[in-house]
């Protein structure tokens, strides 16, 4: 007899990391941080086989800039022109089944969803996450050639990378 071992376990969310690039067309772009908020994974036998994560999108940092112009970026990424951060101060993955080391689950931002697949692999310390994601399907406009034409070398392309460093108390 097979016996399973299920459990819950709490994200720490002080030692795990969350963090984004956005480039743009011409391969130029930007890196940032974001910080988890409450989340849960439930486990079978030490594996991740669902959870949900939230993110506080008021944590929205820019790390490759500094003064000015780090302050003036964090402030248009808040903005209505990126993720309404005064509106949508909140982004959740729900974590639906993990096969292998794809997970599938539900992205959403700004209170609109859609599926994500992405990469989940085991460490010694944690797990690791990768997933790249469309801003457009989330209402994320600004300089996107999904919503404007001829933007030239200021077109932001849609695909936003998120790693993630995740370790569970």
């Amino acid at each position: 007899m097979t016996t399973s071992l299920y459990s819950q376990n709490k994200l720490n969310i002080s030692e795990s990391s969350l963090n984004w690039e956005g480039k743009k067309v011409t391969g130029s772009g930007h890196n940032g941080s974001l910080q988890f908020g409450d989340s849960n994974i439930l486990m079978e036998n030490g594996k991740i086989i669902s959870g949900v994560f939230s993110v506080d999108m008021t944590s929205l940092t820019c790390d490759d800039l500094t003064g000015k112009g780090k302050k003036s970026l964090e402030n248009h990424l808040k903005s209505d022109d990126f993720f309404a951060v005064d509106k949508h101060n909140t982004a959740s993955l729900v974590i639906e089944t993990v096969v292998n080391n794809t997970a599938s689950g539900i992205l959403t931002i700004k209170d609109i969803s859609h599926p994500v697949s992405f990469s989940l692999t085991k460490s010694n310390e944690g797990y690791t996450a990768d997933l790249v994601f469309d801003r457009s399907k989330y209402d994320v406009k600004y300089a996107s050639g999904s919503f404007f034409k001829n933007l030239g070398d200021k077109l932001i392309l849609n695909e936003i990378e998120l790693s993630a460093n995740l370790k569970f108390n």
